[in-house]
């Protein structure tokens, strides 16, 4: 039986990641060779995760936040966290997945997003200093990392949509508790997360929206290692 992926986000066909998503797992399971399936869940119908996702084998958080139910994409973050299930966040899904760690991996409780709620004691996602609405710029993708391993470089050039990124501060007490930042610009700011294999067994976000390759006709390499982890 194929696999099935949650896309957990707001569809609209007028944002490009969300058209770009269901090619980039088309080009990624005829590349891997691997049988899916994917269904589009809207945030306001998530309840409870562990309840309203039971079927999926996989969840991908897309981009165009903000979220209408932001609690339940948290939620489903967590349980993918929490019950090993391939997790990949793109865009506002990697700055979501950020929020769910520091709340109920660090304890910061009042851990929030910038976008949503500037006055919150706690940002661990904040505004960039420069936009990167649709910029793209070329990363360096950390040795060992599964980022590296899917890519097979060093570096990769991807595109952005977004206005808000990790808030540098923060960065440390991630680390200690086990999240590696694995692609960073030319600047050293921080574009990808991920959880190591000791960990999970895949959970990876990243600030780019990798799946734009396909729409050029590309298998995108970190949607492959993605189903691949199915």
């Amino acid at each position: 039986m194929p696999a099935a992926i949650a896309l957990i986000g707001d569809y609209s066909p007028d944002v490009i990641a969300h058209r770009a998503i269901p090619r980039a797992l088309e080009l990624a399971c005829a590349a891997v060779k691997r049988d899916a399936t994917w269904q589009w869940v809207a945030t306001r119908d998530l309840r409870s995760a562990a309840r309203d996702l039971q079927k999926f084998s996989a969840l991908w958080v897309v981009p165009a936040s903000p979220y209408e139910n932001p609690a339940g994409a948290l939620d489903a973050i967590r349980w993918a966290r929490e019950t090993q299930r391939p997790f990949l966040g793109t865009c506002g899904g990697f700055q979501h997945a950020l929020i769910e760690f520091a709340r109920n991996v660090l304890g910061l409780a009042a851990a929030d997003h910038a976008e949503t709620n500037p006055s919150a004691d706690t940002l661990v996602v904040t505004r960039l200093a420069c936009s990167l609405v649709e910029k793209t710029s070329t990363l360096r993708l950390a040795p060992g990392s599964q980022l590296r391993a899917a890519y097979g470089r060093d570096t990769s050039t991807e595109g952005y949509h977004c206005n808000y990124g990790p808030a540098p501060e923060h960065r440390a007490a991630f680390e200690r508790a086990g999240l590696r930042f694995t692609a960073f610009d030319a600047t050293g700011e921080i574009r990808a997360a991920e959880l190591p294999a000791t960990l999970h067994p895949f959970f990876v976000g990243t600030l780019f929206q990798p799946e734009r390759a396909a729409l050029r006709g590309e298998v995108p390499p970190l949607v492959a290692a993605f189903v691949r982890a199915l």
